[in-house]
């Protein structure tokens, strides 16, 4: 890993020279050359990660304006964008959520309503799990619930017939369960992956095409509640079945941990009603802004609205108390919001050179089958995503996804969501998300298995994605 790293650290500046000393690959059009050499750099640092993705992600900064791409204020506008601040909210009201630690309450509430089975259990951990990550990072809602998921393991574990191959199935399907309804959960929402947020960016900026928070739902919701069925399904029912396995402990373990909690304290119902009007305001924005004439509120404007009020409401007015002060944001995720704003740059830098152009009018050119270049493409994006950052993929893939859309004659939305979507399905390596590498570090798990679950789950995904291409976005969008 460590030659993976020193070789990219190299070959990416090796590539950004080569390509600039290429004929011009759209005469007399320098700057096509210079776009397509700056990404290959990029794409060889996110890929071996030999310098920090988000430091890569800086890279238009400095060599758009040197190359004559862009000037200075055009590229650095993409790092202001809009969506940068609805991001940036979204992982403030994470933050509040953890620090007074009512994510931890929501899902050990989700958990005990759902039963103590074995089978109900793994249910409320899935279900617990992608209520968070649809809110908060999917790293962070995995975090929540493994040691809530490991006590109830121990159960098994020091029962009178040992740790059984139920047991065993148990674990690995609460571990697998939580890591992939994390992965899946973040679908739903705007702010609950960040590939969601670079492709709505890429709408904005370059083809003034908005989603709202709620139009999103329509379709990241029903697709996020389909492959977290389709997990339990293939984890509980095929590949490992605990059936006829019982412990009846496993309910005062989770009520143990509540009690631990307390009653809720009026910082948390603070916090929740803050969350609660925000989301309110996302979901009914479009509704208040014809009822409002003039009001023009926007998700960013909401999500900010969300990030004040947590900052500039007294707790204790008298003790000048707040939910959150600025010393917190040491723990948010700064660098996921310069990647945002690179991989924006990086699609304006497409889009203003002419090479999106070049791939549409290639493909249009081109005989190929619709169905089967979707096909090729969801497929693409899903395994690749098992490699690199999901983000740098949109990011990268995006722009010359549209370009592709323009090129078959197809409705953009149609192909750019299921391509987005598919980069969060990553469900074979314990390297492809936070969560995956998170429950495998748990010692319940072996890279086979999660190899073996995680390519049916892939080809399932696929499957499931072209048939929303085939015959949901035409419905909806």
């Amino acid at each position: 890993m460590q030659l993976a790293k020193i070789i990219g650290l190299i070959l990416g500046p090796v590539l950004f020279v080569l390509f600039n000393l290429l004929p011009d690959m759209i005469p007399g059009n320098p700057a096509a050359n210079a776009v397509i050499a700056t990404a290959s750099w990029m794409i060889v640092w996110w890929i071996t990660e030999s310098v920090s993705i988000s430091v890569t992600a800086l890279l238009p900064l400095l060599l758009f304006p040197l190359l004559d791409v862009m000037p200075m204020t055009s590229v650095g506008a993409n790092y202001g964008s809009p969506i940068i601040f609805l991001f940036f909210g979204g992982f403030v009201l994470a933050l509040a959520l953890e620090k007074v630690n009512l994510h931890r309450r929501i899902a050990l509430t989700i958990i005990n309503l759902t039963g103590t089975t074995p089978n109900k259990v793994i249910l409320g951990f899935m279900i617990a799990t992608a209520t968070l990550s649809m809110w908060i990072s999917n790293t962070a809602s995995t975090v929540v619930m493994l040691p809530i998921a490991l006590s109830v393991i121990h159960l098994l574990m020091d029962d009178k017939d040992g740790f059984t191959k139920k047991d065993k199935n148990f674990a690995l399907s609460v571990m697998l369960g939580i890591a992939f309804s994390a992965n899946s959960g973040g679908i739903a929402t705007v702010i609950g992956t960040p590939p969601n947020s670079v492709l709505i960016g890429l709408l904005e900026n370059e083809y003034q095409i908005e989603i709202s928070f709620l139009r999103w739902m329509t379709i990241g919701l029903p697709i996020s509640l389909i492959l977290i069925t389709i997990c339990y399904v293939v984890l509980v029912k095929w590949m490992f079945p605990c059936k006829g396995l019982e412990f009846g402990a496993s309910r005062s373990v989770i009520r143990g941990e509540l009690q631990k909690l307390g009653p809720a304290s009026s910082r948390e119902k603070m916090v929740l009603s803050i969350f609660g009007v925000t989301v309110f305001l996302w979901i009914f924005r479009t509704l208040i802004n014809r009822w409002i004439p003039g009001l023009e509120l926007s998700d960013a404007g909401i999500s900010m609205f969300g990030a004040i009020a947590l900052f500039a409401l007294p707790y204790n007015l008298k003790k000048r108390d707040f939910i959150l002060i600025w010393k917190d944001t040491s723990r948010l995720a700064w660098g996921i919001l310069i990647l945002f704003g690179g991989g924006l740059a990086l699609a304006r830098g497409m889009s203003s050179s002419g090479l999106v152009d070049l791939v549409s009018g290639s493909i249009a050119n081109a005989d190929i089958s619709v169905l089967f270049s979707v096909f090729l493409l969801i497929a693409l994006m899903l395994f690749m995503t098992e490699l690199m950052s999901n983000v740098a993929l949109v990011a990268v893939l995006a722009p010359v996804v549209a370009g592709i859309a323009i090129g078959l004659d197809i409705p953009m939305l149609h192909l750019l969501i299921p391509v987005t979507i598919a980069s969060s399905c990553a469900f074979m390596l314990p390297m492809a998300t936070p969560p995956n590498a998170i429950v495998f570090a748990s010692g319940h798990i072996e890279v086979h298995q999660m190899a073996r679950v995680g390519f049916i789950l892939n080809c399932l995904s696929i499957v499931l994605l072209v048939l929303v291409f085939q015959f949901v976005m035409p419905l909806l969008f």
